[in-house]
């Protein structure tokens, strides 16, 4: 069975107001698995593209994850679904805890951009709750085909089931979690 998950406009309120971060999704579902992304940034003219064991690429050249190493030299970014009553309280009480231990947090307003640029070494880690698969599943295998890691937020449940998602490269994925993954 094969599904395509479709975002046409993700990032529709920076659309809406001229804000030029936002993108075009999709991904291929093969018997419950995603074998392939791509997430197209027209403002920038941006390609990325991923397929399930052939690397993640860039308007034609190779991308993978950071290589950084210590959280302090670290940039995340995260997001705030659209009217995110249920996840404000868990996103501040993140923010609390990864401003002190990195060199920053951003908020864009894009997931599928954002996976995209873990994937291309722009940010070193990614986190937002309450997602749908279509915000995220081509920014995934981007992430995963990079070389990165991507779990759900709560070890304990998958990501399309949550709709909440963490990645990061290598290094730093278990410090992250561990941080994110704290009890309040």
């Amino acid at each position: 069975t094969r599904r395509w998950i479709v975002d046409p406009l993700d990032g529709t309120t920076n659309f809406l107001h001229g804000l030029p971060h936002w993108s075009i999704s999709i991904a291929l579902e093969h018997k419950g698995e995603i074998v392939a992304g791509v997430v197209f940034d027209p403002a920038k003219d941006e390609m990325f593209v991923a397929e399930k064991g052939q690397g993640a690429w860039m308007n034609e050249t190779r991308i993978r994850v950071s290589g950084r190493r210590v959280m302090g030299e670290a940039l995340f970014a995260t997001g705030v679904p659209f009217g995110a009553k249920k996840t404000l309280p868990a996103t501040m009480r993140d923010l609390a805890r990864l401003m002190p231990a990195t060199a920053g947090v951003r908020r864009f307003g894009s997931a599928a951009l954002d996976l995209a640029y873990v994937a291309a070494g722009r940010y070193d880690g990614y986190w937002e709750r309450e997602l749908n698969a279509w915000d995220i599943a081509a920014g995934l295998i981007l992430v995963r085909e990079a070389g990165g890691f991507a779990e759900g937020v709560r070890e304990d449940q998958k990501i399309f089931d949550s709709g909440s998602v963490i990645a990061a490269n290598a290094e730093l994925f278990g410090p992250f979690a561990k941080l994110l993954r704290e009890p309040a």
